[in-house]
């Protein structure tokens, strides 16, 4: 079966762009433009190394409570983007726990404590945790773990099956990773301007009810994910039982806010008519 709705990338004003759906049960819905074409992700790198840091928990490397960070921040106030750190600095702005402040710094954070804890380059821990056991050869992170990341719609697929469907980690730790952590904390949407609440998982942003939103109108409360800056996203809507992977090598701008959520809703149209 094929999607007609991702043919609607051909209309996006981007040099290149490649999108796929895949099913909860890992067979692939549709997919458009050159799957194997490599991407700069930026922030779609975030849950990449995320689901390492759920992999080194449930190895016993690391602890989702310990202190990780600030002084009072723990790993899951780093993947909760509730640690303190700026934006881009490596510098404490509030107390833990205060509000929601999207960091890549926390991330850049979060990678260095897993290094340290597996003896490893973080860049190689996330290789063999999570890359290398879902087959994807063509994913690499060369530099900041918050940003960083490499990677084709064909690997993004085996990553969003991944997140349906677990055999990484126990699908308990993955329900844990798409709840809300610290409810009710206020922050804002890179993009979209402040939000309260603004709601995330460990290292997925949850969409709730937020409005307005990189996701589709019609979009479950339940979808999770993340977009980018390179002009990236991909996002897993539970209740319709399937995950959407966009990728392009244009900045996120205007363009993104006006083309993304028409074309997520189309996809989801396809999917349940």
């Amino acid at each position: 079966m094929s999607l007609q709705s991702l043919a609607l990338i051909s209309n996006w004003p981007v040099p290149t762009a490649a999108a796929a759906v895949v099913r909860a049960d890992g067979t692939v819905a549709g997919s458009h433009g050159p799957g194997q074409h490599r991407f700069a992700l930026a922030s779609v790198t975030k849950p990449l190394t995320a689901y390492a840091a759920l992999v080194a928990y449930e190895e016993g490397a690391i602890e989702l409570d310990e202190p990780a960070g600030p002084t009072g921040s723990t790993v899951r106030h780093l993947l909760a983007h509730t640690s303190g750190l700026a934006f881009d600095e490596h510098r404490a702005t509030f107390t833990p726990g205060e509000r929601r402040l999207y960091s890549n710094a926390g991330f850049e954070v979060l990678g260095d404590h897993i290094a340290k804890a597996a003896d490893m380059p973080f860049a190689v821990y996330l290789r063999q945790a999570v890359l290398e056991p879902l087959g994807m050869a063509s994913t690499t992170l060369d530099g900041s773990p918050a940003r960083d990341g490499v990677s084709t719609v064909d690997d993004l697929v085996r990553f969003a099956a991944e997140l349906q469907a677990p055999r990484l980690l126990d699908p308990r730790t993955v329900a844990e990773a798409m709840t809300v952590q610290y409810p009710g904390t206020k922050g804002v949407l890179p993009g979209y301007g402040h939000q309260n609440p603004n709601d995330w998982g460990l290292g997925f942003e949850i969409r709730d009810s937020k409005s307005p939103h990189w996701t589709g109108g019609s979009s479950s409360p339940r979808t999770f994910g993340h977009f980018g800056q390179s002009g990236t996203f991909l996002w897993v809507d539970p209740v319709v039982g399937a995950a959407c992977v966009a990728l392009t090598d244009r900045a996120f701008g205007p363009w993104a806010i006006e083309a993304w959520t028409p074309f997520t809703d189309a996809v989801l149209a396809d999917l349940t008519s």
